[in-house]
């Protein structure tokens, strides 16, 4: 029994070969997605794709990226976690925006969420820092990991608490540190309701997925909250008024 539809999260798993009509549109969405980012004139910004089906989760992306440029005026790099195919470790990978959107994708529609000025000037400020990011890396990773716990890490909740150390600027970046705050600031995750027999068979049969780190009541109940895109946005939304959120689409 394999749990369906739940990477909320993202994967590296580039080993099979891309058709061409994938590499196509792969290349046509992060023509789009750098047209999009350098008519905003962004420093930076995050980006979301749709790498599953969630819907019945009420969910429409699945996994985020930071999106900056390497250098003024260069060329518009994604930093992200993702998890090594399918293993419950994952990496930090900085990389162009077509491999963005290479990886299995269910629709060709990107997110992007603009901070204000303001927001923009302390995350470049933060992605500069090598050793904060490392900080706030767990390498051992969770697709469903819980948004308050230091146990495991998905790649969205990764952005999450890079972003809350951006904003809070700690004297010593730590995950722990970072969910202080987002607890503090009423960070708000997603709540998906699965069922036990769902979750026994994840657990069994996936490496990337464990149920441990949530709490046990809320467990029994299949309330299962998780980092995602749309709760990183939202909760970027509610405290910083001026982030703006845009949705781009192929045709």
């Amino acid at each position: 029994m394999l749990l369906p539809s739940l990477v909320v999260a993202g994967t590296a798993c580039t080993e099979k070969l891309q058709s061409p009509e994938t590499v196509q549109k792969a290349f046509r969405l992060a023509i789009k997605t750098r047209e999009a980012l350098d008519a905003s004139g962004a420093q930076v910004a995050l980006i979301g794709r749709v790498g599953q089906d969630l819907s019945k989760y009420n969910l429409r992306y699945s996994h985020m990226a930071f999106v900056w440029r390497d250098h003024p005026q260069g060329r518009w790099m994604a930093l992200h976690e993702l998890n090594k195919c399918g293993t419950a470790e994952s990496a930090l990978f900085n990389e162009g925006l077509a491999n963005f959107f290479f990886d299995d994708m269910f629709a060709w529609d990107a997110l992007i969420v603009t901070p204000s000025t303001e927001v923009q000037a302390k995350i470049v400020a933060e992605l500069a820092q090598t050793s904060a990011l490392k900080n706030l890396h767990q390498p051992h990773y969770n697709m469903l990991a819980y948004p308050y716990s230091t146990k495991y890490q998905n790649s969205n909740q990764w952005v999450l608490e890079v972003l809350a150390d951006a904003i809070q600027q700690p004297e010593q970046s730590s995950r722990a540190t970072s969910q202080a705050w987002l607890k503090q600031a009423d960070y708000k995750p997603s709540n998906l309701h699965i069922m036990t027999l769902t979750r026994l068979g994840a657990r069994m049969f996936k490496a990337n997925v464990a149920f441990d780190d949530h709490p046990t009541g809320d467990r029994i109940m299949g309330k299962i909250e998780v980092a995602t895109v749309e709760s990183v946005a939202n909760f970027l939304q509610k405290i910083d008024p001026q982030t703006t959120v845009q949705t781009l689409t192929l045709k």
